[in-house]
């Protein structure tokens, strides 16, 4: 086990980050990404590192350079494919662009495929290897595409003109360029790129894509414009010799990738089938619903797989072709499932309480790899039975298991309605009472039942705070009435549930009922804005990336799209948490990054705006807002992460435990500045 020392942010940022994994055709070599802080400690760089699928050896480095290496895949002979913007400069080009790069068993890693706009997402597939790579709609070849932006960046020019909608996708603007799929055959020193998608506009955003071994067919997920600013994901198929494309699946019921896009389809191992999660389209009054279906790549034929009352997440094919193995979230877990087609009969194969990503199965189909996480214990791989339920079995990799300052228990509670409620309650050693942070997961089809190296309440619970991380209406791994029992009244059963399972929480001897605060981002943002309009009962709150109001929310997301089918002005007004705040009397710090995308920046200024509207002497008003210019949806680089955390914890003590929490000196404020009154 490896111990850390949980209330210095620093030693937890040293920790390494594991993401992704591949697995080579023939079984015997696993590679994964592992990240860590440059030597200036500004910013993340990703290595790949090999792990031994027995188990045995400890896992070793595969690459280094500063400008790190991600998505690494398997070709069908056993090279390792990753994409990379190197070649190593002293002062690195932030407009250079990911090449992809080709690592043999044996010797050094080169580079076999450019683009001017960069290539992502590698997917090779027996001699062939398949990409995405952004490129400006009037380019014809890489040459036009390549002058385009040169002039563009001559005349200091970014304008983008559009034609439709979205226009930003979370934290990035979209366009000038688009992604188009690329094909390539392997086996050259410098690969040269078929464009199969010369004008795909907006149609290949977060697309999944795979192709068959012998290089005939790409099935894609392809966007489709709707009327009113809405569009639909649907499933075509590419003939490769001839350029012809057909539909496999377009129903405006549903979405085809799923709520979680491009994890959620692959084709089988024959060729004649393709698997794919089928989302259900939501409306005001009735949520999403996730289901595996498997269509004929002939057109013939369409099986649905998944009945039960989960929603799969990610899917990879048995060798067999017989069977799929799927991952869902579960009461606070997210298992290995394994789908016989046969009869659709659903077999959870992980007994643990982890969740599971990145599922790679053994050429014989017997053992299937994956990164395992819990609350209490980051990625890493382990390796599964891929037919039979039991225990995962840990491999050797970079940092070990992480021994968290305290143990994980469960809290749970029943609902006004009768639902079971649940939640996880992280404890601080020692005998308590300990002051109660309830921390709201985002979505808000969410849950918490992973490890979160942004959300991480092991660091609250290192200086004293027991958090309760609750699960309520709308959390995802509890069937489709828990969803529905909040869907279009957020402030509603959500709203109840939380405190429900707060009470129950309290009820404990070791938790302390009259040293209570609230926390939550995104949705959780939302929620702690309704709770600090509707009870007074929390001595501090932090809205992280919040809704405020929902009137121009909706619009002004990158996804307007979506919500223009659930926030009806009837949802609005029921639920708009502005509406309150002239009762709110607890102490707020707001926090927020300009680029949002996701939560508009203008959300959180309206809810300062109200706030200091309200005060009556500016000198004791206890609100603060945590303002990040160049930051997104969830504050990722590290010296600002430093700030964020150290800000929300001088702000808890002063509230919570009556102390004067010292502010990060990065901020360039005087120490005895207060967090609020």
């Amino acid at each position: 086990m490896m111990r850390v020392d949980w209330t210095d942010l620093d030693a937890f940022q040293d920790l390494p980050r594991l993401t992704g994994l591949a697995l080579s055709p023939d079984g015997s070599r696993l590679v994964t990404s592992v990240a860590s802080l440059d030597a200036k400690r500004q910013k993340w760089v990703t290595a790949l590192w090999e792990v031994d699928p027995t188990g045995e050896r400890p896992a070793t480095r595969l690459t280094r350079s500063a400008k790190g290496e991600g998505g690494p895949v398997f070709t069908a002979t056993g090279d390792v494919l990753f994409t990379s913007t190197r070649p190593d400069v002293d002062e690195p080009d932030d407009d250079a662009k990911s090449a992809l790069w080709l690592l043999p068993p044996v010797g050094e890693a080169r580079p076999v495929g450019t683009r001017p706009g960069g290539v992502a997402a590698p997917r090779p597939r027996g001699g062939h290897v398949l990409v995405t790579s952004a490129t400006m709609p009037r380019a014809v070849t890489a040459e036009d595409d390549a002058a385009i932006r040169k002039d563009r960046k001559d005349r200091k020019v970014n304008a983008i003109l559009h034609t439709g909608f979205p226009v930003r996708d979370w934290d990035s603007d979209l366009g000038p360029d688009a992604p188009r799929l690329l094909l390539a055959r392997l086996g050259e020193p410098e690969l040269t790129w078929q464009d199969l998608t010369p004008a795909p506009g907006r149609a290949l955003d977060h697309a999944g894509y795979d192709i068959t071994a012998d290089g005939r067919t790409v099935v894609t997920t392809w966007r489709v414009a709707e009327a009113h600013g809405d569009n639909r994901m649907t499933l075509r198929a590419l003939d490769v010799a001839t350029g012809s494309w057909r539909v496999l699946a377009d129903d405006a019921r549903y979405e085809y990738g799923g709520l979680s896009g491009a994890a959620g389809l692959a084709i089988s191992p024959d060729g004649s089938r393709v698997a794919v999660v089928r989302a259900l389209r939501s409306t005001a009054t009735e949520p999403p619903d996730n289901q595996v279906v498997v269509l004929a790549l002939d057109g013939s034929g369409e099986q649905v797989v998944s009945g039960w009352d989960r929603w799969p997440t990610s899917l990879v094919w048995a060798p067999e072709g017989d069977a799929l193995l799927v991952t869902a979230d579960e009461l606070g877990t997210a298992p290995v499932f394994r789908i016989a087609l046969a009869d659709a009969s659903v077999t959870r194969l992980s007994t643990d309480a982890g969740a599971y990503t990145d599922l790679r199965v053994s050429p014989d189909g017997a053992t299937v790899f994956a990164l395992r996480s819990a609350v209490d214990s980051p990625p890493l791989p382990v390796r599964l039975d891929a037919r039979a339920p039991g225990a995962p079995r840990p491999l050797r990799a970079p940092g070990d298991d992480v021994t968290v300052p305290g143990t994980l228990t469960e809290v749970s509670a029943v609902a006004d309605d009768g639902r079971p409620l649940r939640s996880w309650l992280a404890l601080p050693e020692g005998d308590g009472p300990h002051p109660l942070l309830l921390w709201v997961h985002g979505g808000p089809l969410g849950t918490w039942n992973a490890w979160s190296w942004r959300w991480n309440p092991w660091l609250m619970v290192a200086r004293g705070y027991a958090v309760l991380l609750p699960d309520p209406a709308l959390s995802t791994g509890y069937g489709l009435e828990h969803v529905r029992a909040s869907w279009g009244d957020w402030g509603g059963a959500t709203y109840n549930d939380v405190l429900r399972l707060t009470d129950a929480a309290l009820d404990r001897d070791d938790l302390d009922r009259n040293r209570t605060a609230m926390m939550g981002g995104s949705f959780g943002g939302y929620m702690a804005n309704w709770i600090a309009g509707h009870t007074d009962r929390f001595r501090a709150i932090v809205t992280h990336a919040s809704l405020w109001r929902l009137e121009t929310f909706g619009p002004t997301t990158d996804a307007a799209w979506y919500w223009q089918r659930e926030m009806t002005p009837e949802m609005i007004s029921k639920n708009d948490p502005s509406q309150y705040v002239d009762r709110i009397v607890t102490p707020v710090l707001v926090v927020h990054g300009d680029k949002d995308y996701r939560v508009p920046v203008g959300e959180a200024l309206a809810l300062w705006w109200d706030l200091c509207h309200r005060a009556e002497d500016p000198e004791t008003m206890p609100h603060r807002f945590l303002y990040f210019p160049d930051e997104n949806h969830w504050v990722l680089t590290p010296g600002h992460a430093g700030i964020w955390y150290g800000t929300v914890l001088a702000f808890l003590a002063e509230h919570v435990l009556g102390e004067r929490g010292a502010l990060p000196g990065a901020l360039g404020v005087a120490q005895d500045t207060p967090t609020g009154q």
